[in-house]
């Protein structure tokens, strides 16, 4: 790859070897024809042909047949008048915000054909481009600003044939879009691959947990005999609780201080949005946690989350600090394990709160210390390779985002 430091127009500042001439500025209908979506009754919906909609634009970097969520019953020659096939750029018609207007993806199903509904414009290819490289090209900074700023609306946004017609993009010739679009697949497999590793370890620490909090997999000493029975034991047996409050909203100036705040949708953070000043603690019941301190969330939709506090900060009401002298992580990890049950049996409908007397009133049986350490031993063990897992997909993220910024004009 080669950099292009003069920064030439119609040129990107990334090139693959052996290609020099400029990008040609283009109209979308000198590459596709475009025609909207059908429109059925709502008695065709749900049963026949796969039906794309806006849905479908969003949610997938592209779309095949057996992703697309909804079908509708139509006769065969309209089918065909609407037929999706591969190669085909889909757009979304309208949006409530003009950033979203016009977004595309690409059909890439080369064995079943589609059809697209009323909501979506369809360009159907009719010169030579790589589809998997205009996607990418279409999603550009600069190809969404040309298409947002050409839709029209109030307080809905839109786009028509004839405003796609007038979009004009920048493009390579085929051999290059061709090297753009391998280059990038082969990065959006690696990531999909990542992911489906950090799926699998994530599954095999769900199914490692199963087992040892059902104790169906027992742990043995360093001379290999067994640990002690598992006590059944509430919490307050084992641990001390506070829950914090928050400092007068009303006062600006308590919020400018160097004292992270923790609420109940932060216990998990490195880092925290909001600080405030040690008189805005002296005057409030906030009350301080330390790094490894146990937090749980009491209230709204974190409601039995919990972690081990990743900061020294400050607490509001929302938030339990839980102190024992067992092994944090494996206490942690037993509150998560439970969380389901928990807010099932306490949350009526997910709504409500919890409180630390519903806390200190939860029973477990809880095995010795040592045999604790064991298993906090075996579960972290997976947790930091999950942990490096995720930082090389974002590494490889990042990678592709770096391509996407500088492989297009």
């Amino acid at each position: 790859m080669k950099e292009n430091r003069k920064n030439t127009p119609n040129v990107p500042n990334l090139r693959f070897p052996k290609f020099n001439s400029n990008w040609e500025e283009k109209y979308l209908s000198e590459l596709m024809i475009f025609k909207n979506g059908l429109n059925a009754s709502k008695d065709d919906y749900g049963s026949g042909y796969k039906f794309i909609n806006v849905l479908d634009i969003i949610n997938n970097d592209f779309i095949k047949h057996d992703c697309i969520i909804g079908s509708v019953n139509v006769k065969e020659a309209d089918f065909q008048k609407n037929i999706v096939e591969y190669g085909d750029i889909l757009f979304q018609r309208s949006s409530e915000t003009r950033e979203e207007v016009g977004q595309a993806n690409v059909y890439l199903d080369e064995d079943t054909p589609s059809t697209f509904g009323g909501f979506v414009i369809r360009g159907k290819k009719k010169a030579d481009y790589n589809p998997i490289f205009l996607n990418y090209l279409l999603k550009t900074a600069s190809a969404r600003k040309e298409i947002t700023s050409k839709s029209g609306g109030s307080t809905r946004y839109n786009v028509g044939q004839e405003t796609l017609s007038s979009v004009k993009i920048t493009i390579p010739i085929i051999e290059e879009q061709n090297k753009i679009a391998s280059l990038l697949s082969k990065i959006e497999a690696r990531i999909s691959t990542q992911s489906k590793i950090i799926e699998d370890y994530k599954l095999l620490k769900k199914g490692l947990m199963q087992k040892i909090f059902k104790q169906k997999l027992c742990f043995k000493d360093e001379n290999g005999n067994a640990f002690p029975e598992w006590e059944d034991k509430k919490m307050s047996e084992i641990a001390t609780f506070f829950s914090g409050g928050t400092p007068k909203s009303t006062n600006s100036n308590y919020y400018s201080g160097n004292i992270p705040f923790i609420g109940s949708g932060d216990i998990s953070k490195e880092k925290v949005d909001s600080y405030i000043t040690y008189e805005a603690f002296d005057s409030s019941s906030a009350k301080m946690v330390e790094v490894g301190d146990i937090l749980y969330a009491l209230y709204g939709a974190t409601s039995g989350e919990v972690s081990l506090s990743k900061m020294e900060g400050a607490i509001n009401q929302a938030v339990l600090c839980i102190k024992t002298m067992q092994n944090k992580y494996f206490i942690a990890e037993l509150l998560k394990f439970n969380k389901e049950n928990i807010v099932g049996k306490y949350l009526q409908g997910g709504q409500g709160n919890l409180s630390a007397k519903i806390v200190k009133d939860l029973k477990f049986l809880i095995p010795s210390i040592p045999e604790q350490q064991k298993i906090a031993s075996t579960l972290t063990a997976l947790d930091n390779k999950i942990e490096l897992e995720i930082k090389h997909s974002n590494e490889l993220k990042a990678q592709k985002q770096y391509l996407l910024q500088n492989l297009f004009v």
